[in-house]
């Protein structure tokens, strides 16, 4: 008998103490999040268990950062990694966390891809695009302005045990300075409100809140709703989808004073 209450003891403070963990987890949600995305993602989760993933749910917080003037290292820090701008044809591609098929329409597209090694190891990559961007999680179009100013920048990943290392300042210094040379000012971007690691890494970058979207996705039907023009969308079909008019003209001020 013991032994059998020292078992109903243990699987009981297991219990309690996986009880214990979902809370504080919960809580930090509502922290990061706000009650608001936390019951968005909690429907999002339980609308794809019951439609085996045929009913899909994104808010999207759609941002702009100040392209960089100086290195956001210090000299000598991170240069152990490696940034090069590759090709399609690159054979790294193989090792992308990506559909095959979404690389190629990124490329199609005219995007740039950076990648980020470390002593050979593939370990990261970030996507530019000089131009606007037809988004490939969701249906719909990206579109910086003024276009010889802002560009569009999307997917950057970073190798999960490097996250809290060096490898998004190194990927960023070297997009600065190819958007540098391209005389962009702002580079816009969509964040998932569902992901505030990539919130809280790109906030340190001064970005600035352009607005939102929510896409209602079932089947081949597509709902929008966005906190800027167009507002409201509703399709069926692969060639109708919502534009985005991300216009930076009116954070030019801010963005000269911060400088």
């Amino acid at each position: 008998m013991p032994l059998v209450f020292d078992i109903l003891a243990t699987q009981w403070f297991c219990v309690m103490t996986s009880i214990a963990v979902q809370k504080k987890a919960f809580h930090q949600m509502l922290q990061h999040w706000g009650w608001f995305n936390v019951g968005l993602f909690v429907l999002s989760k339980f609308l794809g268990m019951i439609s085996r993933g045929k009913i899909r749910l994104y808010r999207y917080y759609l941002i702009a950062q100040p392209v960089a003037k100086t290195a956001l290292l210090p000299p000598g820090r991170g240069r152990k990694i490696e940034i090069r701008l590759i090709q399609e044809q690159d054979e790294i591609i193989r090792e992308f966390p990506r559909p095959a098929t979404a690389i190629r329409a990124r490329f199609k597209q005219g995007a740039k891809c950076l990648v980020a090694l470390k002593e050979g190891r593939f370990i990261g990559f970030l996507w530019l695009l000089l131009g606007s961007y037809q988004e490939d999680e969701v249906r719909a179009r990206y579109i910086p302005l003024p276009a010889e100013r802002a560009a569009w920048d999307f997917d950057v990943y970073v190798a999960p045990d490097l996250r809290l290392g060096l490898t998004f300042p190194r990927l960023w210094e070297q997009a600065n300075r190819i958007l540098t040379e391209n005389n962009i000012l702002w580079s816009c971007s969509r964040i998932s409100a569902f992901n505030s690691g990539s919130l809280d890494a790109h906030a340190h970058f001064g970005t600035l809140p352009l607005g939102s979207a929510l896409f209602f996705c079932a089947g081949r039907w597509q709902i929008t709703f966005s906190s800027i023009s167009p507002y409201f969308h509703l399709s069926s079909r692969p060639d109708s989808f919502p534009e985005f008019r991300l216009d930076t003209e009116g954070l030019e001020a801010s963005s000269c004073s911060k400088r």
